[in-house]
């Protein structure tokens, strides 16, 4: 695993780097020199290390960007960052990089293998809720040929039929979708709705009711795609976490630390010592699980600047609450 060091001064110029950026992005020591580090990264990027650097010295941040090589292609890499102080007060700051784009391929395919596998596991309630609207239309088509004369009222069910489906698959389809970095300010309300959509047919075949209470309207900056697929995680995982008919809830509400959501089901909960192994790569309190989703759910949050909290109900069930930066 290749990397370099940087050092730059308080107005953010490079003043020192160490020879193995060449291997790594091609460009000369020399030409790099005197350069802005900001200058050398996606604005995004830029934007979010400056808004979340800790200045405090001895303090070491962790961040992982792209970085274009000289050839303008993206090497991921994960730089630990931190202020030290010379004898003069003159303060500075050090910047050790290494290259982790394999590491980032690896989790990409971790991340495509659980997408397909969730396509998998929600096909038997897509199935089931398609096949109403179907046979609805079916015998709507039947009653039209025979000549009953109802066909403005038959139309306006069949097209609400027919946007039913539309809903369902273009939410399924989604979730086979490679993973984007591309972050816009989202709705937060569209996103969830968006999301109990797909999971409301999985839900209905347990007999259990997922219902949204004051849920925020609040936008964030985020990938919409990606913070979709962490409601998508936790919302599936309650739904197979209980095992009789009952509610699951989603509220969500401003806090100092941005905009919370809670998703709260009624399941056997979970016991407060293994709590903090949730989201370790194949740990998993599920039969069949793999562990991988809320480990991917941890990262995507941790790349928008959020957390992921699981506490336990005092009288049944667990809360997953997703923590989201408003900008």
């Amino acid at each position: 695993m290749s990397g370099f060091v940087t050092l730059w001064d308080k107005n953010g110029r490079i003043i020192y780097i160490s020879k193995a950026v060449e291997q790594l992005l091609g460009y000369k020591v020399s030409e790099l020199l005197g350069a802005k580090w900001h200058e050398l990264i996606p604005s995004s990027d830029a934007s979010y290390i400056k808004g979340h650097f800790d200045t405090t010295e001895n303090v070491k941040q962790v961040f992982n960007i792209n970085v274009p090589n000289i050839y303008s292609k993206n090497i991921w890499t994960e730089n630990l960052v931190t202020t030290i102080q010379d004898e003069h007060g003159n303060h500075y700051y050090i910047s050790c990089t290494k290259d982790i784009t394999d590491k980032k391929e690896a989790e990409e395919m971790m991340i495509r293998s659980e997408k397909m596998s969730v396509a998998g596991q929600l096909a038997a309630g897509i199935a089931h809720e398609i096949r109403n609207p179907l046979t609805s239309l079916k015998g709507f088509l039947q009653l039209l040929q025979a000549g009953v004369k109802r066909e403005d009222a038959y139309h306006h069910i069949m097209v609400d039929e027919i946007e039913k489906m539309e809903n369902i698959t273009s939410e399924l389809l989604f979730i086979s979708k490679p993973m984007t970095n591309h972050k816009e300010m989202e709705n937060l309300l569209e996103m969830v709705e968006d999301v109990v959509t797909l999971l409301e047919p999985q839900a209905r075949l347990k007999n259990i009711e997922i219902q949204m209470k004051e849920i925020s309207s609040q936008n964030v900056k985020c990938d919409r795609s990606q913070i979709k697929q962490v409601f998508i995680n936790i919302l599936k995982n309650a739904i197979e976490a209980m095992d009789d008919p009952g509610c699951i809830k989603i509220s969500s509400y401003p806090h100092k630390k941005g905009v919370l959501t809670d998703i709260i089901d009624e399941g056997p909960g979970i016991p407060e010592e293994i709590i903090h192994k949730l989201g370790e790569p194949f740990f998993t309190t599920k039969q069949n699980g793999t562990g991988l989703g809320l480990m991917i759910t941890r990262q995507i949050l941790e790349r928008h600047g959020g957390e992921l909290e699981i506490l336990q109900n005092e009288e049944i069930g667990s809360t997953f609450r997703v923590i989201l930066p408003v900008s």
